[in-house]
């Protein structure tokens, strides 16, 4: 089954809990974290993860765009995160094994981020203990960015690793994704889809998920 997780950093922010009961037909909600330092942009963090957390019943997808994501982890467990990802151009090696230990000793889903100049091959360190890998289809830091196409070779390659070596695995792509593009994403092997933009500005916020599903 396809999953949809729609981006609220393309939410109205003075509205956010009216806006995220409005994707209360999606699979997640997507938290975008950024500090201004391994992304140009800063946006929400610890504080509003825990002013949401009542507001819905759906898993809380925490894309965590910081330096040294290891360090916080486990405080947005804490803070009602049910799913940390955490990019491995942010982190050792060794400091992201044990931040996956740590999240999942918190009883919660942990996963690696790749970004679009990084090879499907840094995945491989942590592919069998790790509950999701997220392919970035557009720069990490903005939302609304064009969508990448040429980033699907490297999804169908994780598509094919994940079968291998840990099936429940799931696998993630956030950028640019619209009712056309979710196609092309499905089709390289994506199960997981990062919408903002095109959840948002939807007429019809249910249907759109819908439509996204496929």
């Amino acid at each position: 089954m396809i999953k949809i997780a729609p981006s609220i950093l393309s939410a109205d922010f003075a509205e956010l809990g009216r806006d995220i009961r409005r994707i209360a037909t999606a699979d997640y909600v997507h938290f975008d974290v950024m500090d201004g330092r391994f992304v140009p942009n800063i946006s929400i963090g610890l504080p509003v993860l825990k002013s949401i957390r009542p507001v819905t019943e759906l898993p809380i997808d925490v894309h965590l765009m910081i330096e040294e994501p290891s360090l916080y982890a486990q405080r947005f467990c804490d803070a009602g995160a049910d799913l940390v990802t955490m990019h491995v151009e942010a982190d050792t090696e060794e400091n992201l094994h044990k931040a996956i230990a740590a999240i999942h000793a918190k009883g919660k889903k942990a996963g690696v981020v790749l970004k679009p100049a990084t090879p499907a091959e840094a995945a491989l360190p942590y592919l069998e203990e790790v509950d999701i890998l997220l392919v970035m289809t557009v720069e990490p830091g903005f939302g609304g960015q064009k969508f990448m196409a040429d980033m699907m070779p490297k999804v169908t390659t994780l598509r094919k690793w994940i079968d291998a070596r840990n099936p429940a695995c799931e696998l993630e792509v956030d950028g640019g994704v619209d009712p056309e593009t979710a196609k092309v994403c499905v089709a390289a092997g994506a199960n997981v889809l990062v919408a903002g933009s095109s959840v948002y500005k939807a007429e019809n916020i249910p249907e759109r998920i819908a439509q996204l599903r496929g």
